[in-house]
């Protein structure tokens, strides 16, 4: 009895040339998107629960959704090193890894722009900045270990810049005004979330609060 056909969980499954420090390099910088998800919103949503976070979130996983349905639309195949890749049984138009990163890029950028990040000041902008070079890096990684052509990575971080901006645009344009109603919700109650988009300076906020409830409890060593 023949063996049925095998197919890789290709999450955080990258090859790069053997002794090929670049390829090595790139190959870890393509796994930003996996370190975003599983890293950064998840540990997000554990200790912050912030709306905006979670509406961030959400935004690139309808991004990811559309991304799907465009690949199996078009059906556009990968470049020939899908081969050496064992990748050729998927579809390569758009890049999902490019479509992400530029999403995520333009979004947060938008929310340093509009003040609603911790980070103050000048900080705000090096963040942003190194955003940005990711989601460069995170492109051109893709095709120089041979995971889709530069037609396919840039269609992608089109994609993703436009979606990143119109998601913004329906979050804190249209749903903002629903955040107090999702607060005071069964939801937002047992979750404890909340919306900070409105105080300017939340570590500052939240540094004096604890600080004064410290106080109230008249707490002292002996």
């Amino acid at each position: 009895m023949p063996h049925p056909s095998l197919k890789a969980v290709t999450l955080t499954h990258v090859r790069y040339r053997k002794g090929d420090r670049l390829g090595l390099f790139l190959a870890w910088v393509s796994l930003v998107p996996v370190f975003i998800s599983l890293g950064g919103f998840i540990s997000h949503f554990i200790f912050r629960r912030e709306l905006q976070g979670m509406f961030f979130a959400l935004g690139l996983l309808i991004s990811q959704f559309i991304n799907e349905i465009i690949k199996k639309s078009v059906q556009q195949a990968r470049p020939e090193t899908c081969a050496l890749l064992e990748m050729c049984d998927s579809h390569g138009w758009p890049s999902s890894h490019s479509q992400y990163m530029f999403f995520f890029t333009v979004y947060f950028t938008l929310l340093s722009y509009k003040k609603i990040v911790l980070l103050t000041g000048k900080y705000r902008w090096i963040a942003s900045f190194i955003s940005w070079v990711l989601a460069v890096l995170t492109m051109y990684s893709r095709v120089y270990l041979g995971y889709h052509t530069v037609a396919q990575v840039f269609a992608g971080a089109i994609l993703g810049i436009i979606l990143g901006a119109v998601w913004f645009w329906v979050v804190n344009s249209v749903l903002l005004c629903y955040f107090p109603i999702i607060e005071e919700s069964a939801f937002g109650r047992w979750f404890y979330v909340k919306d900070t988009s409105h105080i300017q300076n939340v570590l500052e906020f939240e540094y004096e609060q604890a600080r004064a409830a410290r106080k109230d409890m008249g707490c002292k060593c002996d």
